[in-house]
């Protein structure tokens, strides 16, 4: 089954996210299907905290993905500021 979850980077104690669409069956930060955005849980200044590409998330989600709690807390928190600055 293909889930949609977080694939940390970065450095230690300063955290960076990609979200990926992989094969459930593979270790969190191992090979996926497709990157899909990333997070930034840590970001300053003029830095971009999130972004997710929403085309891609929903044709994974209509083949029958399932995406992991935090990145579901986290598309709805990108909807909810694309539907502000829209």
């Amino acid at each position: 089954m293909v889930s949609i979850r977080l694939s940390r980077t970065g450095a230690k104690k300063r955290p960076f996210y990609h979200i990926v669409a992989t094969d459930n069956r593979r270790s969190g930060d191992g090979a996926c299907l497709e990157r899909l955005g990333f997070f930034n849980p840590v970001a300053t200044g003029g830095e971009e905290r999130l972004k997710i590409n929403n085309e891609r998330v929903e044709y994974w989600i209509s083949t029958g993905a399932q995406t992991s709690d935090r990145v579901a807390q986290l598309i709805k928190e990108a909807a909810k500021s694309a539907a502000a600055a829209a």
